[in-house]
């Protein structure tokens, strides 16, 4: 447990480095992020083993320090799904490669959890698209209904389903909030204008404003329907009148 404290970044990555059952090194979170690093920002690294391949590395499994957080996985659950939670496929599709053995596989791997398949996301954006309108019309509804701080609340519920939605719509993974900025200033989401967009959700979260979130909508109602998603929005009905601008 001492050494496992002490173990620094560059003492494992040269560890790793030199084992042949170790195929990739990713590095995640604020030190893939391009000045979000802080004196409190430690090192999350992906060690990728070969499939099959057994290493003494594996007794690093779990470990984590305010230097050091290990994820350790085998190729096979890199690829795919099992073993790796939905809130990391953003994470890792930001990652930044430390060793590919792979001859650019791990480049590959990572390129395509930054992009989700057309049916993917087709999917996600109904089920986002619905969320939205749903937390949206609680929002509208209760502040006609003079309830503030449910209104409130409910608005900025709506503000994480959009932002959902709207990296669905670019088949992308939505970002955590605190690399929401970073990523709408490298990589806008189009159609739309990042100071607006965010001066928005800034506006709806802290306040709830009714008119803000119409006009909000009846630009997300128009890219919806555009992108095939009609069915969600009508089946809200004459529900959809209280959503629009007034």
């Amino acid at each position: 447990m001492t050494a496992q404290k002490a173990l620094t970044y560059d003492a494992f990555v040269e560890l790793a480095t030199a084992d042949p059952a170790v195929v990739g090194l990713v590095l995640k979170g604020s030190r893939a992020h391009q000045g979000m690093t802080t004196e409190h920002s430690d090192h999350d690294l992906y060690v990728v083993l070969d499939d099959g391949r057994k290493t003494d590395l594996s007794r690093f499994a779990g470990h984590r320090t305010t230097e050091l957080d290990l994820v350790i996985v085998s190729l096979d659950e890199f690829r795919g799904t099992a073993g790796m939670p939905d809130f990391d496929r953003y994470a890792l599709a930001r990652g930044v490669v430390v060793l590919d053995r792979l001859d650019g596989g791990i480049a590959r791997i990572l390129a395509d959890k930054a992009r989700l398949g057309a049916d993917e996301a087709f999917q996600e954006a109904d089920k986002w698209l619905d969320a939205y309108s749903n937390s949206l019309y609680r929002s509208v509804k209760n502040a006609r209904d003079g309830h503030a701080l449910a209104s409130r609340l409910d608005a900025a519920d709506s503000i994480r389903f959009l932002f959902e939605l709207l990296f669905a719509f670019d088949r992308r993974p939505r970002p955590f909030n605190k690399y929401l900025e970073w990523e709408l200033a490298r990589f806008p989401l189009p159609g739309w204008d990042t100071a607006e967009l965010l001066d928005a959700a800034d506006s709806i979260s802290a306040t709830g404003d009714v008119s803000t979130q119409r006009r909000l909508f009846a630009k997300v109602e128009a890219v919806a329907r555009r992108s095939g998603h009609s069915a969600v929005l009508d089946a809200w009905g004459e529900d959809l009148h209280l959503m629009r601008p007034q």
